[in-house]
């Protein structure tokens, strides 16, 4: 039987590019969600199954005919079902080729029947980590049999359908019933590449876990898998395709747990905007709880952000910073929209709004603007996870880093001037501060009562983002210049930074320190009348 159903599924897929037909299925699943309905259809096509361990009872309770793997090897599950289909004579039928005559004659000296469709998914180890279970069980769930069984299967995807997602149960059924018990090559191609992207993430998973035992620090090989979530209107510029991918296992996704309420697609600079938008009042909130946030970013650099007694207040100041940048910009806030901010956004142009909840009145107002993208994070803003790592792709490669979180507190700092800042100043400088490590470097943060007033970003020269900071301040804001406070995310390598502060009426300055000038820019600040303060850390943000 075995010789003559391989010679005839060979002369099958020689003569139509339907390929072989389907009478032998394996099913072996963890995820049994919808694992009996399509065993059902398949044996309405006729196809014999057979089945392990669970999978297997829970068809023969469904009152579906089952043929046991074990039966079919001949050789019994051991060692507790450790080893139950790591057998030559099942691995044999799934990588006979029905067209090579060598591969014929060893399937029939051997008496290996064909196994023409495979429907297998893997043990939960993912979820197993997830729940923080002990380490001998998160072993046992890892998965032996399963992964060869795809990985066979997928290989001789001429001759075999592999199916590895319950989404495709259906789809699969479907075309089988069109096709005579056949799917089309470029299906059972499509089945396989999925099922090598399911293993290559369940390995990944692995590793991971295994590398958070082993190793302190970085380890030595990086392994990450991401799934498409969406794609998008287009990349930086519209004649880019583009498309949103999560990392799969990653503490916390961009988009996880976002509805878009209103608006058309997403694009590729709306999200690289929104993460920074949301970072940035995520920073806020944690430097100063209890506070409303307003963040509105342009080309990934905020050019507003403020905290007040309310959303409304917040985005006010936040967009009085810079209300020319701000057009076409994201805005972030991190309580719920109102009436009152919608009525304060009317006439405003914004690409993207993000918000925690919307009133029912608010919703109604924003819903009128056709091209506003209104984005709802329940939760929002979270607290940034500790084991996050930031990935830059270079050519060919991963830049991997830690986070570049603002933990300094205020009595880490040093005053290096005569001057010391008052209450007031100490609140915005260290508002400054968290803003500043956000802002492209060179990146110079003028703020006063905890809102941005000038904002000086991504200059090759320090000194050239002092002079954009204040330029800006002037053009907006100069009544809030004198006895405002600056910060710089790195050192300042002269003294005619603090000549042109001075200049524009500032009054204390928070800065890393670590030049070799240091001594000449603290004798600018005291000679100006600046209090200064030193954090000893720098935030460059490339």
């Amino acid at each position: 039987m075995a010789e003559t159903e391989l010679a005839e599924a060979g002369g099958q897929r020689l003569e139509q590019e339907g390929g072989v037909r389907v009478r032998r299925a394996l099913i072996s699943v963890s995820d049994k969600e919808g694992v009996v309905e399509f065993a059902r259809g398949l044996r309405e096509l006729g196809v014999e199954l057979l089945s392990t361990g669970g999978t297997a009872k829970a068809l023969a309770q469904a009152g579906l005919e089952v043929r046991s793997v074990s039966d079919y090897t001949g050789f019994p599950e051991i060692m507790g079902g450790r080893v139950k289909t790591l057998h030559p004579r099942l691995h044999g039928a799934l990588l006979a080729r029905r067209d090579n005559s060598g591969d014929l004659a060893d399937a029939k000296a051997h008496g290996i029947e064909p196994i023409d469709l495979v429907c297998v998914n893997l043990y939960p180890f993912e979820e197993t980590v997830a729940a923080e279970k002990e380490e001998g069980e998160v072993l046992e769930q890892i998965d032996i049999g399963g992964p060869t069984m795809i990985r066979a299967a997928a290989k001789n995807f001429k001759d075999v359908v592999v199916v590895v997602d319950p989404q495709d149960y259906q789809p699969v059924l479907e075309e089988l019933r069109y096709c005579g018990g056949r799917l089309p090559f470029a299906t059972r191609r499509r089945l396989a590449a999925r099922a090598f992207a399911y293993t290559a993430r369940y390995e990944g998973a692995i590793y991971r876990w295994f590398a958070g035992l082993t190793y302190e620090g970085f380890p030595p090989y990086w392994a990450s898998f991401y799934e498409k979530q969406l794609d998008l209107r287009y990349g930086e510029n519209p004649h880019q395709d583009a498309a949103y991918y999560a990392e799969v296992g990653a503490p916390r996704q961009l988009l996880a747990g976002v509805r878009q309420l209103h608006g058309k697609e997403l694009s590729f600079n709306n999200l690289l905007d929104l993460q920074a938008a949301r970072a940035l009042v995520e920073e806020l909130e944690a430097g100063t709880p209890g506070t409303a946030s307003c963040v509105i970013v342009k080309h990934n650099n905020p050019c507003g952000a403020a905290l007040g007694g309310s959303v409304k207040e917040a985005y006010d100041r936040a967009f009085a910073c810079d209300p020319q940048s701000a057009f076409g910009g994201i805005v972030a806030v991190g309580g719920e929209v109102d009436a009152p901010l919608a009525q304060a956004m009317q006439g405003h142009f914004i690409e993207v709004l993000l918000a925690p909840s919307y009133s029912e009145e608010a919703l109604s107002l924003l819903k009128e603007r056709r091209n506003l993208r209104i984005l709802e994070l329940p939760g929002f803003p979270q607290a940034p996870a500790a084991d996050e790592v930031d990935e830059r792709h270079v050519l060919g490669g991963v830049l991997a880093q830690t986070p570049d979180a603002v933990g300094e507190r205020r009595e880490e700092m040093q005053v290096v001037t005569s001057r010391e800042p008052d209450e007031a100043q100490w609140a915005d400088l260290l508002f400054a501060w968290r803003v500043c490590a956000h802002v492209r470097s060179n990146a110079i943060v003028i703020a006063r009562r905890q809102a941005t007033v000038g904002i000086g970003a991504g200059q090759m020269s320090r000194v050239d983002s002092v002079r954009l900071a204040a330029e800006k301040a002037r053009a907006t804001q100069r009544e809030l210049l004198k006895g405002s406070c600056l910060a710089s995310d790195a050192f300042f390598p002269f003294p005619d930074n603090i000549e042109v502060a001075a200049e524009a009426g500032v009054a204390a300055i928070i800065q890393p320190g670590g030049s070799v000038r240091d001594q000449e820019v603290i004798e600018a600040a005291e000679q100006a009348g600046i209090a200064m303060v030193f954090t000893g850390v720098r935030h460059f943000r490339h």
